[in-house]
């Protein structure tokens, strides 16, 4: 017998053999030694567990790293406080920032495991719940892949918002568990704990009128332990952290009530202490959950500021220069609080005179606003404030004197004038603090999130503020629109597309996303447009499968993909698409012989736990999917699916595969949207109105490659003061009466005739959303997406065009943007 000779490998494959050894005895280190199973017991959580503590100790290699460059260079840091960071699943995220997805799939294989099947096991982080969370998070991947030295700071909820579950057509939430086997990312940092206090009684002892210090004696204290989990950037190169408080308390069960037999009261501090960090939004439609969110709100403020100023101090001798080393950026009103809580930071705890704390903390702090809708401009009432936070009131109270002489002095002293600008709101009976005219105040920037909505803050909201201000310049407030992250809504998200924009464009379409401008001329390339079709089947047919298994319904990959994904909230119009779908529904039954173009409605959102309305959209939903799926007549051609539990893995699954993105929200009341760019990055054609980041998408990939309808913010303002009632609208459109009359017969619900009463009342009354009112020209739209859809040449040429233009819609443009022009911080 001849023995063959092993011919060596080539130094690059020899290269990637030897890392993936590595990787593979890392992983089985982690397996043995961390969680103690073998390779014959571990099961797929063991095997994620020990995968994700394997490629955590590389990005903490990093991370170590950027800390201490930023350390030793004196590098500003950037401090991102928001209520929610909607991270989701960390672990293809974290490998496909550090280049390791495939090195990983086969050390994974080599051992019998498949690294898809860990990925979908991977529960989501339970830290957020729309566009404001996952914007935090797109936020903290741009900084970290462009160099900025930063912190996220939030809180660790340890059941999240709630788990979406659908019985019988009605939402129903339980609590998220999403931590009910650890989670291997973060680091707890028992060591340092932060005291929160709540309630007590103030004593002043300032000396003089500038220094105006005082004590606070809090009644309750509550320690902030911090949870830490690294961030990697793109390819590796730089890390940051997110820092998420959890509460405690000093002693978790009072021992001499214990041993009384009182039990329950033994542990009752303990319980009111960690409901701090328990849900996400608890209901505030009590007294009971407004001071609980007031608490969470000044918790992670408070937490955070002492823990910067701390570290402020550890690296240089004064608090004075503070504004030159950090800049802390309020992402909403959540954490407004923030400017007294660092003046009394600076006032009473370091005695730094009151105006030059002023203009520490106004230099410090920047904020964006994220809503115009009046009930989402957080206030508090002065009795709870007083109570919960009395020397916060005190520092407000002074903050606001001080401020309405400074505008009486130039003049501006009319009482409608000072009322309107007051930070103390006296018109509704009940005094009130007005938490965005305090980040207003106290920060040297505001930023809006999208054109429309920043030229709106300044016309309204902040109008008279922006006027008040010395320094009242456009600059006053500026617009910064939000981005997203390429990396994970493009990369990781849809495979099929990736592969072949590097196929067509090279690699360094996954490092500048200016490069996809490049797609044009391959627009009307039928090779391509081929691939690109066959790339969206793929995902298509993926989420068919998907579905079935979440909704038991059978989908046709090859209809068209309508997907609305977000929020429910009567302002972004769900109701108005159910409308639509009722209308098109009757067409079909009346016209069967017709060729109607086969049409899958996709929705998922969540519902506020309280929010009776959006609820109640949701069953109609539901109820509609049950008619029109089971009807003979209809035979497929249209059907309606409700997905539950949304976030963001679905999204992942369910943008690759859309075709139709509906951002039809009512004009003036988007801020922004990301889910819009997430959508039409992806190709997906936008229907939608003039509202939000849609009026740059349009400017961006063209106004023929996109469908828009219905009012303008200005003419929804001009109809909204005129009065105008849905019944003006149903008299002039025969579609609209018949859908509202079916629906008030109970035609969806023969279970209980009336179910929908209130919903067509409403529609028919005055409805601020213009429901009804946009109503024919989001018919006539969906008859145009029909029209474009049967020339499939100059459907492929739209969709690729939206992937062409998009670029701009990178959250690295929108970071590099703040990094200038509010941050004042360089990057890579």
């Amino acid at each position: 017998m001849h023995q063959l000779k092993t011919q060596p490998l080539p130094s690059k494959a020899r290269e990637s053999h030897e890392a993936d050894g590595e990787l593979r005895d890392a992983i089985l280190a982690k397996l043995t030694y961390s969680l103690g199973k073998s390779v014959n017991s571990a099961t797929d959580n063991d095997w994620y567990q020990a995968t994700a503590l394997a490629v955590r100790d590389r990005v903490v290699d990093v991370w170590i790293q950027s800390r201490r460059e930023a350390k030793r260079l004196k590098k500003r840091r950037v401090y991102y406080l928001s209520i929610e960071f909607l991270i989701g699943r960390l672990l293809f995220d974290t490998l496909t920032n550090m280049r390791l997805v495939e090195p990983t799939r086969r050390a994974l294989a080599g051992m019998g495991v498949d690294l898809e099947r860990l990925r979908n096991g991977e529960p989501d982080a339970a830290l957020g719940n729309g566009g404001l969370g996952r914007l935090a998070a797109c936020f903290m991947d741009s900084m970290s892949a462009l160099g900025i030295p930063a912190y996220g700071y939030g809180i660790r909820y340890e059941n999240g918002l709630f788990e979406q579950r659908i019985v019988d057509g009605w939402q129903h939430e339980v609590p998220e568990d999403w931590l009910a086997n650890g989670n291997p990312w973060e680091f707890i940092r028992a060591d340092t704990k932060i005291p929160i206090g709540f309630g007590g009684s103030v004593e002043f002892v300032g000396d003089t009128e500038a220094t105006m210090r005082a004590v606070w004696m809090p009644a309750e204290i509550v320690l902030a332990v911090p949870y830490d989990t690294p961030i990697a950037g793109w390819r590796g190169r730089h890390a940051n952290a997110l820092r998420l408080w959890s509460a405690r308390v000093a002693d978790p069960i009072h021992l001499a009530t214990f041993n009384e037999g009182d039990l329950v009261g033994a542990t009752a501090a303990r319980a009111r202490a960690e409901a701090i960090s328990r849900v996400l939004y608890p209901n505030d439609g009590t007294a009971v959950g407004q001071e609980l969110r007031l608490r969470q709100e000044y918790f992670f403020t408070s937490a955070t500021l002492q823990d910067l100023t701390k570290r402020h101090l550890q690296e240089f001798d004064s608090l004075e220069n503070l504004a030159d080393q950090a800049a802390i950026q309020l992402n909403d009103t959540h954490p407004a609080i923030a400017v007294a809580e660092l003046m009394r930071i600076l006032v009473d705890e370091h005695e730094i005179a009151w105006p030059k704390a002023w203009a520490i903390t106004r230099a410090t702090l920047s904020y964006t606003n994220h809503t115009l809708l009046p009930e989402a401009l957080e206030s508090w009432p002065v009795d709870l404030l007083g109570r919960l936070l009395p020397r916060h009131l005190q520092i407000i109270y002074t903050i606001n004197l001080i401020h309405l002489q400074d505008i009486e002095k130039r003049g501006l002293n009319s009482p409608d004038f000072i009322a309107a600008v007051s930070l103390v709101d006296d018109t509704g009976g009940e005094r009130r603090v007005r938490m965005a005219h305090l980040a207003f105040v106290g920060t040297h920037c505001v930023n809006g999130v999208s054109a429309l909505h920043t030229g709106l803050l300044r016309e309204t909201v902040f109008h008279d503020l922006v006027r008040a201000t010395p320094d009242s310049a456009p600059t006053r407030v500026i617009n910064k629109t939000n981005g997203i992250t390429f990396r994970r809504w493009l990369y990781e998200a849809n495979p099929p597309l990736t592969a072949l924009l590097v196929d067509v464009l090279g690699e360094r379409v996954l490092d500048d996303p200016g490069c996809l401008k490049e797609l044009e001329k391959y627009a009307s390339d039928e090779n391509f447009i081929a691939r690109y079709e066959y790339a969206r089947t793929a995902n298509k047919s993926k989420l068919a499968g998907l579905l079935q298994v979440k909704t038991r319904v059978r989908v046709d990959p090859h209809a068209m993909f309508d997907v609305q994904i977000k929020r429910v909230h009567e302002y972004k119009r769900q109701l108005l698409n159910l409308l639509e779908t009722i209308a098109l529904y009757q067409d079909i039954r009346e016209r069967p012989q017709d060729d109607f173009v086969p049409r899958v409605k996709i929705f998922a959102g969540k519902a506020a736990a309280s929010y009776e309305r959006a609820k109640l959209i949701i069953k109609l939903a539901g109820d509609i999917g049950q008619t029109v799926n089971n009807d003979a007549v209809v035979a497929g051609r249209l059907k309606l699916v409700f997905v539950p539990n949304y976030s963001a893995s679905l999204a992942e699954a369910i943008i690759p595969a859309a075709d139709l993105s509906e951002q039809i929200s009512t004009a003036g009341m988007e801020a922004s949207g990301t889910g819009n760019m997430k959508l039409a990055l992806n190709g997906a054609i936008t229907i939608g109105t003039l509202d939000g980041a849609n009026i740059e998408i349009c400017d961006h990939v063209g106004r023929d490659n996109v469908v828009i309808f219905g009012m303008t913010a200005a003419e929804v303002t001009a109809r909204v003061q005129a009065g105008f009632t849905g019944n003006e609208a149903a008299a002039a459109s025969p579609r609209l009466t018949r859908v509202l009359e079916s629906l008030a017969a109970g035609e969806f619900s023969p279970d209980d005739p009336d179910r929908y009463a209130s919903i067509v009342g409403a529609l028919r009354g005055f409805d601020r959303f213009m429901v009804a009112a946009d109503f024919d020209s989001y018919w006539d739209a969906q008859r145009t997406v029909d029209r474009l859809w049967r020339t499939p040449h100059a459907w492929w040429r739209a969709s690729i065009l939206n992937t062409a233009r998009m670029g701009w819609f990178s959250s690295d443009r929108t970071i590099r943007e703040y990094a200038r022009e509010i941050w004042n911080v360089p990057v890579a």
